[in-house]
């Protein structure tokens, strides 16, 4: 375990009450400032680690060690696959939520909320509900919500899978903008090769049944990025270098 780290893994395992063995023997380290992209097929752990590292599930074996103290609720932020918003309540009281629930006035949480969604490209949205939004609008407001708190740590499990493509890049390039901006450490679930080359620094590749970690890779291409990087032939390279562990983590040998 590195004193650097912001969270460390060590040999975390993860059975449900069904017998079923999630993930087993994980030891990662999370530094400070990392993005670091958890890339694997359906089933094989990934949303389950995530779930782990946020609290939300305990698990069953090893431990997870916060070497700088344990987080509070308000340094954690979590994206999740949906948006999960309060149909009833506008973009601003959706973002403000956490903040109101950690015991912010209610004036400094707007203020502070409608900061955020600006911050998100969605100024002057503010007062509209989810059902005027459309779903990558609905992200960018689930984003803002899980930033609102100024969190140590972002959790994101696959929160642009079900967007279209154009959407998908607009919001890939917005995260890595405000990431480069804030240097907060991002935690992002994705079942996308091309999607963790654009994104992270280092690539956990996991291999299922029951999941594991196979490879990690770097991607040493320098921030920020943009449409210059996702064209290079560096982008096709670490593409498919993490596509070939990938598939080498898929294979029957590696089961």
């Amino acid at each position: 375990m590195s004193a650097a780290s912001l969270v460390s893994l060590r040999g975390v395992a993860k059975r449900y009450a069904t017998g079923t063995l999630a993930v087993r023997g994980i030891d990662l380290d999370i530094a400070p400032g990392d993005f670091v992209a958890l890339l694997g097929p359906s089933g094989c752990g990934k949303s389950t680690l995530l779930r782990m590292v946020a609290g939300l599930a305990e698990p069953t074996g090893g431990r997870i060690a916060w070497p700088g103290g344990q987080p509070s609720a308000r340094d954690i932020g979590f994206v999740f696959q949906e948006p999960t918003l309060m149909p009833w309540a506008t973009a601003q009281a959706n973002v403000a939520l956490p903040l109101e629930l950690a015991g912010m006035p209610r004036a400094e949480a707007a203020s502070r909320a409608a900061s955020m969604l600006a911050r998100v490209g969605l100024q002057g949205f503010e007062k509209a509900y989810p059902r005027a939004l459309s779903g990558g609008m609905k992200m960018r407001v689930s984003l803002a919500r899980a930033l609102v708190t100024k969190p140590r740590l972002l959790l994101m499990d696959e929160p642009f899978a079900a967007l279209d493509e154009i959407t998908r890049f607009r919001l890939n390039n917005d995260l890595l903008e405000l990431w480069t901006a804030e240097r907060f450490t991002v935690v992002f679930v994705t079942h996308s090769v091309f999607e963790s080359v654009y994104l992270a620094q280092r690539i956990v590749v996991m291999a299922p049944r029951p999941g594991r970690i196979h490879a990690e890779l770097a991607v040493d291409a320098p921030a920020p990025r943009g449409e210059e990087f996702r064209t290079s032939a560096d982008y096709a390279a670490h593409c498919r270098e993490v596509s070939q562990a990938l598939a080498a983590a898929m294979a029957p040998a590696a089961a």
